[in-house]
């Protein structure tokens, strides 16, 4: 294993179970208990609450060891915000991508005026340790009065119909969002987007552009990232 894997340290189960009851809930739209029956399946028994659990402690950290694999940012980002009720009401959920589609990051909050913008404008670039040279967002004007604040030297686009590439990226959390049927609170929202934004994407390579040996090699070769971040080897298949 490698010294830059996380410590599993007093956990019973083999690191390679561990490792794919996260992969199961962050790469489908899975509960608990789906992953738990799955694991069953192949002679593997595990309670929900423990794959829960597992989720909790180890999703970030995997998030964050693939994140630092992703080559730099573009200097291109589109910036996007949707709403979702949480608990019944309405908050607002923040999302930047460069021009390839990487998630850059993402932020729920109460409200969309400039006090939200200007926030998120500087947490992406204090993540990502950089300013880009064009930011794209809609017509809302927090994003306007926020960029004149934090990064006026950078050209700014609005328009709704160069948005396409972050409102797609939306497309996952929806379903995820539907399958959990909403989130409880905006910590465990935020929670759990931090990690999902950065291991899903990983597992969803642009494939309508590839062939489908080169979609597998490219799997092949995400699978084996997968692996170094975890310190895992893939489990073996059931006969």
């Amino acid at each position: 294993m490698s010294s830059a894997s996380p410590s599993y340290k007093g956990h019973r189960y083999p690191v390679e179970v561990i490792a794919h009851c996260v992969w199961l809930y962050f790469r489908f739209p899975l509960s608990f208990r789906e992953v738990e029956e799955l694991m069953l399946e192949r002679g593997v028994l595990v309670s929900h609450e423990t794959v829960r659990r597992w989720c909790a402690k180890f999703g970030q950290t995997y998030a964050n060891g693939l994140r630092r694999r992703q080559p730099r940012p573009g200097d291109k980002w589109h910036l996007d915000e949707v709403f979702v009720r949480i608990n019944g009401e309405l908050k607002y959920l923040w999302r930047a991508v460069d021009a390839d589609g990487t998630v850059l990051d993402i932020l729920v909050q109460n409200r969309r005026d400039k006090v939200t913008a200007r926030r998120f404008f500087r947490r992406l670039m204090k993540k990502t340790r950089t300013v880009p040279r064009v930011i794209i967002t809609d017509r809302l004007r927090s994003y306007d009065a926020a960029h004149r604040e934090v990064m006026p030297s950078v050209e700014h686009r609005q328009s709704k119909y160069l948005n396409n590439r972050v409102e797609n990226s939306h497309q996952p959390t929806r379903q995820r969002e539907r399958a959990m049927k909403g989130f409880r609170s905006v910590g465990t929202a935020q929670r759990f987007l931090s990690a999902f934004s950065g291991i899903s994407p990983h597992f969803r390579p642009r494939r309508h552009l590839m062939t489908a040996p080169g979609y597998r090699a490219e799997m092949t070769i995400r699978f084996a990232i997968w692996d170094q971040v975890t310190g895992a080897a893939h489990l073996p298949t059931t006969a």
